[in-house]
């Protein structure tokens, strides 16, 4: 089967981002792609929720992320700029100084203080949050720019 070269070239750099990237790399690509548009404190939050999921010692993160980025954003359908169909993705991100900036913050170990331990992240599209996402798991923290954060409820250690 013939593979278009748009979609060959692409496959490869997702291999190579998979791979070869540093795991500063990969967070700067990241911050760039699902928050670029969002200032200082949207990108910080994001990169804080990835974090959190990296660090988090209970729940599906721990089980999945075995405290390892890469695990954290490959995991299937967890980031929009992850998914191979995607226009902008972190296989065409240019990071700039500030998304390498941010990424050394959270790997740091900062956070936002409305956020703590926020898990979750996503824009409704709409001028409120709903209450929790994902279903009964997340518990509204704080909306910055366009995103609504969630920290996880007790119902979370069950997953």
């Amino acid at each position: 089967m013939h593979m278009p070269r748009r979609r060959r070239i692409e496959m490869t750099e997702r291999r190579r981002c998979e791979t070869a990237y540093s795991d500063l790399e990969l967070l700067a690509r990241l911050i760039e792609c699902e928050a670029g548009g969002e200032g200082t404190d949207g990108m910080k939050a994001v990169a804080g929720v990835v974090m959190n999921r990296v660090r988090i010692q209970r729940g599906e993160y721990a089980r999945i992320g075995r405290g390892s980025l890469r695990n954290i954003v490959f995991q299937k359908g967890q980031f929009q700029c992850v998914n191979d169909f995607a226009a902008q993705s972190i296989y065409n991100m240019s990071p700039t100084g500030i998304h390498y900036e941010i990424a050394e913050w959270a790997f740091a170990g900062n956070r936002l203080t409305d956020l703590g331990e926020a898990l979750w992240f996503f824009n409704p599209f709409s001028p409120s949050c709903p209450g929790n996402f994902p279903g009964r798991v997340g518990r509204f923290a704080a909306r910055i720019g366009r995103h609504c954060f969630y920290i996880p409820t007790a119902a979370y250690d069950e997953t």
